[in-house]
């Protein structure tokens, strides 16, 4: 039997996906964003080891509040660090009629080998992934966050290929993010997609700062405001958030 490492649970997630869902964060991530919230769930270790089934019987107690669109949202950390737990999960859960979702940066995202096969399994029980573009810039993109995007990318593109529906998820930080060039960039890149439902602005924020402190790390971020309203509107202007875009259903791959 396969157990996930979780972090946390939450019953009631209004923001992750459609309708009211059952949210499963797990733990472990090999990214480390400078506006991180989350960042007690960078190691790969956790307490907490969990069933599929185990989890799916939680869940299930919270399905009248779903309604017609909600479900279970697997988040992070990063999902597919963990793709065969992910993927019995899912598996399991489309058995129960029960809509799917991840939350994913895409990092560990690879063409080719074993994990390839996987992650084409997994996303045959994925209903819609919610897909975070930190930075469009691959220069930007390593400083910010560690690691290159290359390979989020070609994610990106490949779910356009096979028509797996996703939701964009643009995190807003002065200084880092804002670039009206570089969100240009974006817009063109996501222009060139058939398969995106939504476009979301997410403001930076510091409510995760004092888990960095916690942990001993000195904060990346230390002085930098929210946007302001202004800031994200210009944003969402360009990106086209906030419209209703493109995909209905799947192609065939």
């Amino acid at each position: 039997m396969i157990k996930g490492r979780v972090h946390s649970i939450e019953t009631f997630g209004s923001v992750d996906g459609p309708g009211v869902r059952f949210v499963i964060f797990l733990q472990g991530c090999a990214m480390r964003c400078k506006f991180c919230h989350n960042a007690d769930t960078w190691k790969m270790e956790s307490d907490d080891m969990r069933s599929a089934d185990e989890l799916i019987d939680q869940a299930l107690r919270y399905r009248p509040y779903w309604g017609d669109e909600g479900g279970i949202t697997v988040s992070g950390g990063e999902p597919l660090l963990q793709i065969d737990f992910v993927t019995e999960l899912f598996r399991k859960a489309k058995e129960k009629g029960i809509h799917t979702v991840i939350d994913t940066a895409g990092q560990p995202f690879r063409r080719e080998g074993e994990w390839f096969e996987k992650f084409k399994a997994l996303m045959d029980c994925t209903d819609l992934l919610l897909v975070d573009i930190k930075e469009i810039d691959p220069v930007k993109h390593r400083k910010l966050t560690g690691v290159p995007n290359d390979n989020i990318l070609s994610m990106i593109r490949y779910l356009n290929e096979i028509g797996k529906p996703i939701w964009i998820r643009q995190v807003l930080v002065p200084g880092w993010t804002d670039d009206p060039e570089d969100l240009k960039k974006e817009r063109e890149f996501l222009d060139g997609l058939d398969n995106v439902q939504k476009v979301e602005v997410l403001p930076y924020h510091t409510m995760g700062a004092y888990k960095w402190k916690l942990l001993g790390i000195p904060y990346a971020l230390e002085g930098v405001q929210s946007p302001s309203e202004k800031q994200v509107k210009e944003a969402e202007l360009i990106l086209g958030a906030g419209e209703q875009v493109r995909v209905s259903g799947e192609k065939s791959a």
